[in-house]
């Protein structure tokens, strides 16, 4: 036994034979303390191992947090496709697990695999971190893409086999209870790396100015991959201290191969032979016990088809929640919230809410027959749909808000009319009379003020007559026609004794987030200048007097600033973030200047903390099918199957961000809260669907599937060669006794057996 386990780990070191030597010795100490019934010493292994988890969960956190703000702030894509691109990745990152497993399990190893794969995990953080320094040769999108790639790559392949290396360092049955301490530090490394790195990277983001910019991706990429890069040193630090298991295979194949070698008995018996189940052909093959844990993983696996719903809506706190935020006022006592900072509330409510749910909510929920995992995965269900109704009413509220900025309405348009001139014009206009009165079109202007209606509706472009005139007769008459346009936004400037037409030229809502915006429209002789818009410190952008100035809208800074024209002050401002202005100024330099800020659309100020009532559904529908589903599935499954199980439950993952790419693509609701409520009502069919699957669900009994696991172990390789299908046709004839979903007692030959997985644990 000694010379198994010494080659076991030379195969796993490459020839490394001092430290083949050295493990080889530490396991035989091991042995001897396992078969002498001592205490088995805590694995000082175990703290390279955590260690390396949380750097590594704080550098995944961390880049995901600020990556869809990287995609539209930076690499300038809409909110559409930096959602669409947020969700194929995260499709990606749960995906590559099966690839690892199938690494691991058949190739590798565990250790070899996690090392390797972390190696291509910290190119990628270090390439992403790189594509954010502005360089102007360089491809940003592309590079971008590249290390995005190798980091889902990376953190998919190593999911599923960290935490199963982590418990292989244990030996059970003796050391179950450490096990059970090692999984709860695993647990709160996991939560630690992501709190702190969500708490973190958003001040690196927004508050550390660098390559003349104001704000600092690139460092705030940068610090997450250098904790990659530290966790890799970490995991190879504790090499030697490590118990390699060589790889052992993966029970996918021996699932794939039970599913073909039924298909191809049912083609060659169904007639001659039929068997009461379809699995029940491949038995000759693999043998009853395969067949019968095959079984048992498809009974799971029906459940697990509404899954993929419930992570389209949960992984969309990283994209959509985080757009919404962007949207929102972050101002708290005096604190400014970043909007991918309220991330950071999930990881703090779950850390919250596990003992609450366990000792007062689950006995609550217990007394009034709530007490199955099936039931609490449908009330999770139905939080997770009360989360995004919550969040469709909110951005409903926003969308009113911000209403001023651009049409809602395919078939409505904006009219704006500015008055530059020092006098006050009553006008009259054929658009839309608002009733019946003569006077109805009539409407008026003071000097430096606005006039505005939002609501017009026009179906097709359309042309107004206007006329304009000062009652006191100071100034002169202006007349025009006004050019308006479905689903548009139009402004007139009365100056210079006429009409200047120019769009707002808004492609979107303003967020509260982004810079105010502010126009200029300047009614001055025009031999005075030259005329400056001026900011804080050295912020400059020269305004010219042409007509193309009307249709520029100037990127701000919040704080002071001013027009100067001939290097004398003519008007001021200080605008807040997320606003639209238009800054009129009128007079010459003998008379002197007159200004007006003009709030064209206002900051939005809902608070940011109106969040908090959807992610604490959101986070308590975690709780409950989360937590409860894997519960739920490790419980249930044949022991054999549960790192099937695993990475059938990733792939639901997957699935769900697929549903998000697919909606938001085909862009199957109007507006964005239209589409909240969409995925909230698909929630509710998809908990509908799940009540019908599980409605005749019969739980395993632990200690019945004991007993039918030692019989179908006895029955294994009973007899010599392979029972012919008359043989067991005879056999169900004879009246063996049935288990559950067609399966018999009775001998299996050929049996597919794999204990790979036998202590894995997931990272929930």
């Amino acid at each position: 036994m000694e010379n198994n386990n010494t080659s076991e780990v030379r195969a796993e070191d490459g020839g490394d034979d001092k430290a083949a030597k050295e493990q080889a010795k530490a396991q035989a100490e091991q042995k001897k303390l396992d078969e002498s019934g001592e205490l088995v010493a805590y694995p000082r292994s175990v703290a390279f191992i955590i260690s390396n988890e949380f750097c590594e969960r704080f550098n995944y956190y961390g880049m995901r947090t600020i990556l869809v703000l990287y995609l539209t702030n930076k690499l300038g894509y809409n909110e559409e496709t930096s959602t669409v691109l947020f969700h194929v990745f995260t499709m990606l990152v749960y995906i590559f697990p099966l690839i690892g497993a199938l690494i691991a399990d058949g190739w590798l190893g565990k250790y070899k695999t996690i090392l390797y794969l972390s190696m291509v995990y910290s190119l990628g953080a270090l390439i992403v971190s790189f594509g954010a320094i502005p360089l102007s040769a360089m491809p940003t999108k592309a590079v971008t893409i590249v290390g995005l790639t190798l980091i889902a790559m990376g953190t998919g392949g190593i999911k599923p086999c960290v935490s199963a290396f982590g418990g292989d360092q244990f030996v059970l049955p003796q050391q179950a209870v450490q096990l059970a301490k090692f999984f709860s530090l695993f647990y709160f490394a996991i939560n630690a790396g992501s709190m702190i790195s969500t708490t973190v990277t958003p001040i690196l983001r927004a508050d550390v100015h660098c390559f003349g910019e104001t704000d600092c991706f690139s460092l705030a990429f940068g610090v997450p991959a250098i904790l990659m890069i530290v966790s890799v040193v970490i995991f190879v630090a504790g090499k030697r201290r490590y118990q390699i298991n060589a790889p052992a295979g993966n029970m996918i194949f021996g699932v794939s191969q039970c599913l073909m070698d039924a298909f191809k008995g049912w083609l060659k018996l169904r007639k001659t032979a039929p068997m009461p189940s379809f699995l029940d052909y491949a038995r000759p093959t693999v043998g009853a016990k395969m067949v019968h844990e095959t079984k048992s993983l498809a009974r799971i696996l029906i459940l697990y088809l509404p899954f993929p719903i419930f992570w389209a809506l949960f992984d969309q706190q990283g994209s959509r929640w985080t757009f919404q935020a962007t949207r929102m006022d972050g101002q708290v006592l005096g604190y400014q919230i970043k909007p991918d900072q309220m991330q950071v509330v999930n990881p703090l409510l779950i850390l919250a809410f596990i003992p609450l749910f366990d000792y007062i909510i689950y006995p609550l929920l217990a007394k009034i027959g709530l007490r199955r995992p099936l039931q609490k995965l449908t009330v999770g269900l139905l939080l997770a749909a009360l989360g995004f109704f919550l969040s469709a009413g909110l951005e409903m509220k926003m969308e009113q808000a911000a209403s001023g900025a651009l049409p809602n309405d395919p078939h409505t348009a904006h009219l704006r009319l500015y008055n530059g001139m020092p006098c006050r014009y009553e006008f009259i206009s054929d658009v839309s009379p608002r009733t019946s009165a003569p006077d109805a079109s009539s409407r008026s202007i003071d000097p430096l003020d606005m006039w505005s209606d939002l609501s017009l509706v026009v179906r097709e472009p359309a042309d107004y007559t206007f006329t304009a005139q000062d009652p006191a007769g100071k100034c002169a008459k202006i007349q025009g026609r006004l050019h308006l346009r479905p689903g548009k936004a139009t402004s007139y400037f009365l100056a210079d004794n006429g009409l200047h037409e120019f769009q707002d030229g808004l492609d979107s809502v303003p967020n509260i987030n982004s810079p105010p915006q502010l126009r200029a429209l300047i009614n001055t002789p025009t031999d005075e200048g030259p005329i400056m818009l001026k900011g804080p410190g050295d912020w400059l952008h020269p305004l010219s007097l042409d007509s193309r100035n009307l249709s520029q809208l100037h990127r701000v800074v919040v704080g002071y600033g001013e027009v100067a024209i001939n290097g004398k002050r003519a008007a001021s401002f200080q605008p807040q973030n997320g606003g639209l202005y238009s800054l009129l100024v009128n007079g010459d330099a003998a008379l002197g200047y007159d200004y007006k800020l003009l709030e064209v659309v206002a900051p939005n100020a809902v608070s940011m903390l109106w969040q908090l009532p959807q992610i604490v559904a959101m986070t308590a529908a975690e709780i409950m099918f989360s937590v409860t589903g894997l519960e739920f599935s490790f419980t249930q499954a044949p022991k054999s199957m549960k790192s099937v199980l695993q990475a059938c439950w990733l792939l639901s993952v997957a699935i769900g961000n697929m549903i998000v790419v697919v909606i938001a693509e085909f862009k199957l609701a109007s507006s964005q809260s239209g589409e909240f409520a969409l995925f909230a009502c698909l929630m509710l069919v998809d908990m509908v669907l799940f009540l019908w699957l599980a409605r005749n669900y019969q739980y395993k009994d632990q200690s019945q599937e004991a007993e039918i696991d030692d019989d179908l172990d006895k029955s294994v390789g009973v007899g010599v060669g392979k029972p012919q299908a008359s043989d067991i046709t005879s056999n169900h004839k004879a009246g063996s006794p049935r288990l559950a979903g067609g399966m018999y007692y009775e001998p299996g030959y050929g049996s597919y057996r794999n204990n790979a997985y036998d202590n894995d644990f997931s990272e929930a």
